[in-house]
């Protein structure tokens, strides 16, 4: 029996699945839908090309390995989708695939009780970050020589973003290019990824990747780390079904793994230090937010895609606070989600990478978001802890907003809840 904290490589025994690294992600997710341990499998799937990524809800385990792999130009987050769409998994019980924004945007709306996460079996895969389709396009036309449509895989690996391509005499080709390289023109991974320390997403039930498989099972197994009682749940069932197989992982591999994890968040670090740098100091920073946000066009992408937002009733549309119809609109628009945000941006991207001004909305939030951890301790989508705000309100105010979701604590001259 495994337990949090076991460690193991793992291989699917299915000829069926052909997902990467031994295909264990997918016959864990097939297993716990063909063992009726869920109702449904959540999983990105490939639409048109590699650079559409689409949800799918499956119900039928056959249907299971068409979503096998990995999408980095797959820039969707999952949990706000659970909310909006699947009652926030209140009505049936789901399994899937995370990487780490994902699991702690699961843990942001959990808390706030969007979600039911003993509903939701995450399996955790490691991310070193996703390149959003837009740029993808432009920078393998522009830095590989290579036509957009005519890629068919990509992956990152070893620092280098790969990928294969079918050459105009119809031959498979491949090329990487240094992940560094290409950040340093501004291509590469969406910032945000570059600001990451979620490597490994231990907020799963389990935790997935190529990361320390070394030997004769690289590039045939999975590393398995159990990160919770549920996951080990599934991880034992799976295994005593045989429908997978494991071995303890190579002592060497496990150093690697580490090496490996420790590299990624300095990395992130060193993202942070030099974005968040470039937005300044007191006035100044200030000066700068306001500029940058004077684009602003009111559409509420950010607002829509936020996992932590969640209001019935949004504070940035009530009148008496941001007058409605105004282009840009008041500061106060953007004061407000700062406030009701900043101290549980999970570093997502989803408010900058739907924004149809490009104005940096993550940049803006996390960088927050850091300094309020530093004078709070809150850090935000690693448990079921509220923020410190959710602690400065009275029980009987955090239960009402709890069960309405609305954040309108004041009665307005006419009686009505505001």
């Amino acid at each position: 029996m495994s337990a949090k904290g076991d460690m193991f490589y793992a291989w699917t025994n299915s000829s069926e699945i052909k997902g990467e690294c031994g295909g264990a992600v997918a016959t864990l997710l097939q297993y716990a839908l063909s063992s009726k341990m869920v109702d449904a499998v959540l999983a990105v799937a490939k639409g048109a090309d590699v650079y559409d990524a689409k949800l799918e809800l499956i119900t039928d385990p056959a249907e299971v390995p068409k979503v096998a792999g990995s999408l980095h130009c797959g820039t969707l987050l999952i949990p706000k989708m659970v909310k909006k769409y699947l009652n926030g998994a209140k009505d049936m019980k789901i399994a899937v695939p995370v990487k780490g924004c994902d699991a702690k945007g699961f843990y942001e709306l959990a808390k706030r009780n969007q979600i039911n996460l003993d509903n939701v079996i995450m399996i955790g895969v490691n991310c070193g970050g996703t390149v959003s389709p837009v740029v993808a396009r432009e920078m393998i036309a522009e830095k590989y020589g290579v036509n957009p449509d005519n890629v068919f895989k990509e992956e990152i690996d070893k620092g280098q973003f790969i990928i294969e391509y079918t050459d105009e005499k119809g031959a498979h080709q491949e090329k990487g290019i240094k992940i560094d390289e290409l950040e340093e023109v501004g291509l590469g991974r969406r910032s945000n990824c570059q600001r990451c320390e979620t490597k490994i997403p231990r907020q799963a039930d389990l935790a997935c990747g190529n990361w320390g498989v070394f030997g004769d099972k690289a590039g045939k197994a999975t590393f398995v780390e159990v990160c919770s009682e549920k996951g080990a749940a599934l991880f034992d069932a799976a295994v005593n079904a045989k429908v997978l197989s494991t071995c303890a992982p190579d002592p060497k591999g496990l150093e690697i793994r580490g090496k490996v994890e420790n590299v990624m968040i300095k990395m992130g670090k060193k993202g942070q230090t030099k974005q968040f740098a470039a937005l300044g100091e007191g006035t100044e920073k200030l000066q700068k937010i306001m500029k940058i946000t004077s684009r602003c066009i009111a559409c509420r992408a950010c607002i829509e895609n936020c996992p932590v937002c969640y209001c019935v009733e949004c504070s940035t549309a009530k009148p008496h606070l941001v007058a409605p119809g105004q282009q840009p609109p008041d500061f106060m628009f953007h004061m407000i989600r700062f406030a009701h945000i900043a101290d549980s941006c999970v570093n997502c991207g989803q408010c900058q990478e739907l924004c149809p001004m490009e104005i940096p909305n993550a940049l803006l939030m996390h960088a927050q978001q850091v300094e309020l951890e530093k004078m709070f301790g809150h850090k935000p989508g690693v448990d079921m802890e509220l923020p410190v705000l959710g602690f400065a309100e009275e029980a009987a105010e955090r239960a009402r907003l709890n069960a309405t979701g609305s954040d309108m604590i004041y009665e307005n001259v006419f009686g009505e809840q505001q």
